[in-house]
């Protein structure tokens, strides 16, 4: 095979190993998630779960590496060992009740290793808490992202930042910049330290709602509502993407989180309109009138 065919096939390996959210968040620069230009392996974890999965992925890859390189050298040995030059006369036995046993035992004991780390991690991904503070519902649409705090009283939808818009707001905004293609002129407000149950549709095509750090994938349909949930550990932004193929600006549906103190969240959600949960024993109130800004300079929602 010619040279420049081997480049052409090399480059689309990148293309589609690298095609995913968590792929693109690490090839951007200076993002407050740890993911840098040229980084390796998975974003940092911002949630128990996405530790747990990172422990899993790190205990899970050497035994692929291990029976891959066992199969490789099994194939390369038998093609050299076996093949007509070096074995003209092949062997007429049909069976093995050694090699059996073992190629049986082997694999059952392997699986059953990896079962015993990754069904409680499963377990814990679909077992949503029953006592979530905060509900966040996500509304995908061709092509934004729509934003609804139930509980709250707070509604928003969230937009791609463009390239001039971003290119304008980091020159007035050192300490808070903004990153092309994954920022949105709505981000997304959660406490930390809070269980955040996601509930999740659409309304038209299929999309999925993924953000690497926190270990959440749910594809978005229409007419159904999927959920999910997440803890954040510490403060921050993260961000993610659609990850299911949506239409031509599929491309263009980041999603942005902003992680902040249960202080700046109120905070926020007074600056939207909102209105606080009443503490037990006590009335609701609705908040209308003067309300502080919101943490970050963030725009109220539309």
């Amino acid at each position: 095979m010619r040279r420049g065919a081997w480049t052409k096939i090399a480059a689309l390996a990148a293309l589609f190993l690298g095609a995913g959210p968590a792929a693109w968040a690490q090839q951007v620069t200076s993002i407050p998630t740890g993911a840098h230009d040229g980084g390796m392996g998975l974003q940092p974890p911002a949630t128990r779960i996405m530790s747990d999965i990172e422990s899993f992925h790190n205990f899970l890859l050497p035994i692929l590496a291990a029976i891959t390189a066992f199969v490789l050298i099994l194939l390369i040995y038998v093609m050299v060992r076996y093949n007509r030059a070096t074995n003209p006369t092949p062997k007429k036995f049909t069976h093995n009740m050694t090699v059996e046993v073992i190629w049986t035992i082997v694999p059952v004991l392997v699986l059953v290793l990896i079962a015993a780390r990754s069904f409680p991690l499963l377990f814990d991904q679909e077992r949503v808490p029953a006592d979530a503070q905060l509900t966040l519902k996500v509304t995908g649409n061709m092509w934004r992202w729509d934003y609804e705090y139930p509980d709250l009283g707070v509604q928003l939808t969230s937009n791609m930042l463009q390239q001039q818009d971003v290119d304008s707001y980091n020159a007035s905004h050192q300490n808070d910049q903004k990153v092309y293609l994954l920022s949105t002129d709505n981000p997304v407000y959660v406490p930390i330290h809070t269980d955040v149950r996601v509930l999740i549709t659409s309304n038209d095509v299929i999309h999925s709602w993924v953000v690497p750090a926190f270990g959440v994938r749910k594809d978005a349909f229409q007419g159904h509502v999927n959920d999910t949930w997440f803890n954040v550990d510490r403060e921050g932004t993260y961000y993610g993407q659609c990850s299911e193929l949506c239409g031509q600006n599929h491309a263009f549906m980041p999603i942005e989180i902003r992680a902040v103190s249960q202080a700046d969240f109120n905070a926020w959600v007074l600056a939207q309109h909102g209105h606080l949960p009443a503490a037990p024993g006590t009335a609701t109130t609705t908040t209308t009138t003067t309300a502080p800004s919101a943490p970050g300079g963030a725009a109220p929602a539309r």
